[in-house]
């Protein structure tokens, strides 16, 4: 078992940002309610480069329906309610001269269902990642018993528990989907 450990460890770290990965996929998709996250990565064109909001700025949620910006430098303001209107998030943007206001409108059945979808491209992106770091650890897996460094009952043992270790990580994914259609179709 130390063995298959070895192997596993090699590449955990790669599965972990796998699921790391999904999970700021996912944060960033709209869901009923405002959320911070929903434009913390919106670039902005500021001090002649593109840099995230968050890096500009505070990000508040007031209440469910609106997002607040109060960047620190008063003199990014419009640079922001312009990188604001260029999202396609449906954000209406009130500019209060020295913070900006983002009210998030509500999801219609439509949108709801249009974000499932984005949702299940970014699962199956996430689960063919995963696919393609179990086969790193095959082939790792492989080599050993062919360099004869490994038994074959052995690489049939290390096999198991890798095929164990991912499906893991797949009911990882799935509850991680689960959660994310919760609160999306939740009004």
């Amino acid at each position: 078992m130390a063995e298959t450990n070895t192997y596993i460890d090699q590449y955990k770290e790669d599965y972990d940002k796998n699921i790391d990965h999904l999970k700021q996929e996912l944060s960033g998709l709209r869901t009923g309610r405002a959320q911070a996250t929903l434009i913390e990565n919106v670039q902005v064109e500021a001090y002649g480069a593109m840099t995230p909001i968050n890096q500009l700025a505070s990000l508040s949620v007031p209440d469910a329906k609106s997002i607040m910006i109060e960047p620190w430098d008063k003199t990014v303001l419009k640079d922001i309610e312009k990188a604001l209107s260029y999202t396609n998030f449906g954000l209406s943007v009130t500019n209060t001269g020295d913070k900006l206001i983002a009210s998030v409108p509500p999801m219609t059945e439509e949108n709801r269902k249009d974000l499932l979808k984005i949702m299940g491209g970014k699962i199956e992106d996430t689960k063919i990642a995963i696919r393609q770091v179990r086969d790193k650890v095959k082939e790792a897996i492989l080599k050993a018993e062919k360099d004869k460094d490994i038994t074959e009952d052995d690489k049939y043992k290390y096999l198991t528990d890798l095929d164990n270790f991912t499906s893991d990580y797949n009911k990882k994914i799935d509850q991680t989907a689960e959660d994310k259609e919760k609160e999306i179709m939740t009004v």
